[in-house]
């Protein structure tokens, strides 16, 4: 079965997330696509230094601008995966909302890896990597976020645990990333989407650009689909889940069969 992905890349407007919602929500209205996916802190901006400085801005999982979400995966059949701030009890986290059409299906991902000035506000994540499936469309989603994507095994546990298709909402500010997530879909055998935002933010004199680039990476490891540096856009691809399944490259060689896990740690 073949699925229409679609990747939203712009510039989330830094604590206006009245705007932000609005700008996302028309996306939603205006996709046919089956998935549509925003980047990371896609409603709030990203560079906070102080946990003063969000709290009107992190979202109980469970509150109501997340059920409004909810609302349109629901209504318009399609999973609906972006990144906020979240809220729970006293902490909060850099996280993914991974909203599908039953409800019972929707999850929360928390960054698991946190990057730069991030730990100055954001606790660790605590959720682990896991794959949401999508039964209708026979599809696994993972999920990780941005700097998670420095690390092979945040992948590596997903497709072990059978993502068919892996979505990285990020705000990448450097470059090097292109290469990685192109060879975490090549050794995985699994499509990788990255979700990248635009524009930049500044605070105490320090700039944080970032870069663009959003990109559909098919499992050979070869771009399906990108985005340039600096424009808002959304991109459209069609993915087959069902060829990411099969792990072998030719007649012996099969890319988990052929692991040697007991060997990796000594």
């Amino acid at each position: 079965m073949s699925i229409d992905l679609t990747i939203v890349q712009f510039c989330p407007k830094y604590a206006d997330m009245d705007y932000n919602i609005e700008y996302m929500t028309d996306n939603i209205k205006e996709d046919d696509s089956d998935i549509i996916v925003f980047p990371e802190l896609s409603l709030s901006g990203y560079f906070f230094l102080k946990k003063s400085d969000i709290l009107d801005l992190a979202l109980r999982a469970d509150g109501e601008i997340i059920s409004q979400f909810q609302n349109y995966a629901e209504k318009y059949n399609k999973a609906i995966v972006f990144g906020f701030i979240e809220k729970d009890k006293s902490n909060f986290y850099n996280s993914a909302a991974i909203l599908m059409p039953d409800k019972a299906e929707s999850s929360i991902y928390r960054k698991s890896h946190l990057f730069y000035k991030e730990r100055l506000i954001f606790e660790q994540g605590n959720t682990g990597f896991f794959n949401v499936y999508w039964e209708e469309k026979d599809l696994n989603i993972g999920t990780m976020i941005c700097y998670d994507w420095r690390f092979p095994e945040a992948a590596r546990s997903l497709a072990l645990k059978g993502a068919d298709l892996i979505l990285c909402p990020a705000n990448l500010v450097t470059g090097v990333w292109e290469e990685a997530m192109r060879t975490r879909a090549l050794e995985n055998k699994v499509y990788v989407a990255v979700i990248n935002r635009v524009g930049y933010e500044s605070i105490n004199e320090e700039t944080l650009q970032f870069n663009g680039k959003s990109t559909i990476i098919s499992y050979n490891g070869k771009n399906i689909i990108s985005a340039g540096e600096d424009n808002e856009i959304a991109l459209t691809a069609e993915i087959n889940p069902e060829k990411t399944r099969d792990k072998s490259f030719n007649e012996i060689n099969d890319i988990f069969i052929d692991r040697r896990p007991e060997l990796y740690f000594k």
